[in-house]
């Protein structure tokens, strides 16, 4: 069994920054892949950012040259630095993590980009 915990959502004014992370109970070497999805309201959800076990990054267009994901393999811990918000980043982030067989999700946490 796989325990994920979110934190680091909250209220911004449009052109700040947030740093959301996510740490995993165990190592996070032995996950395929990482990352977060976001679902904003009447929205689908939507893959923001993904780092694999190899260490390749992939992101939303979206938010290309904006969020950055990274790792740091000690703490078991994946963060997602967001940078330059807009008010279309509102939404629920949750972060998830890739097995072979499965996924495993975080709690989710509220991001509101507003003035």
């Amino acid at each position: 069994q796989v325990q994920l915990v979110e934190s680091g959502g909250g209220l911004v004014q449009p052109g700040g920054s947030l740093r959301l992370s996510c740490a995993a109970s165990g190592s996070i070497l032995r996950f395929n892949a990482m990352g977060w999805y976001r679902q904003a309201p009447g929205k689908q959800r939507e893959l923001v950012a993904r780092i694999t076990s190899g260490g390749t990054t992939n992101y939303a267009d979206s938010v290309m040259g904006r969020f950055t994901i990274s790792r740091d393999s000690a703490k078991n811990t994946v963060y997602l630095q967001m940078n330059s918000l807009k008010p279309e980043d509102t939404a629920v982030y949750s972060c998830y993590t890739e097995t072979a067989t499965t996924y495993y999700w975080a709690q989710g946490t509220q991001v509101t980009v507003s003035s």
